[in-house]
């Protein structure tokens, strides 16, 4: 089982550069067998960009967490804790072994009536020519 993450084309970038290194969420996935998350660039973009490996997922208040990935966030603090803002718990999710896709693929060309997720959701079988 993969997933589709709705990251910002901003974060997107600082992915494909290697400036950040972790995805941060106010929830996870519930499904403990995701191994390869499909990165959708949400708008203006609108496309999948990419994929990585899920690498450790980490769970901690929200300044716990960033004292520990803060020198790998690729966003700075107050992005961070204004995107945190009332939450007890932060998760942050490795990125590993990150692919950029020499084409961007639009999913409303390949899954008719495709609507982007708000945060994620599961693909099976996403094929999408790697």
């Amino acid at each position: 089982m993969d997933v589709l993450l709705s990251i910002k084309p901003r974060y997107v970038k600082s992915i494909i550069d290697g400036e950040k290194r972790y995805e941060f969420r106010k929830s996870v996935f519930k499904h403990p067998d995701i191994s390869r998350v499909y990165i959708y660039a949400s708008s203006p973009v609108k496309k999948i960009v990419g994929s990585f490996e899920v690498g450790k997922i980490l769970e901690d208040r929200p300044v716990d967490l960033w004292e520990n990935v803060k020198e790998h966030a690729g966003i700075d603090d107050r992005d961070f804790f204004s995107y945190f803002a009332g939450k007890s718990w932060a998760f942050a999710i490795e990125i590993r072994d990150l692919r950029e896709f020499s084409e961007p693929i639009d999913p409303r060309e390949t899954r008719p009536g495709f609507v982007p997720p708000q945060s994620y959701c599961y693909v099976d079988g996403l094929s999408i020519g790697e």
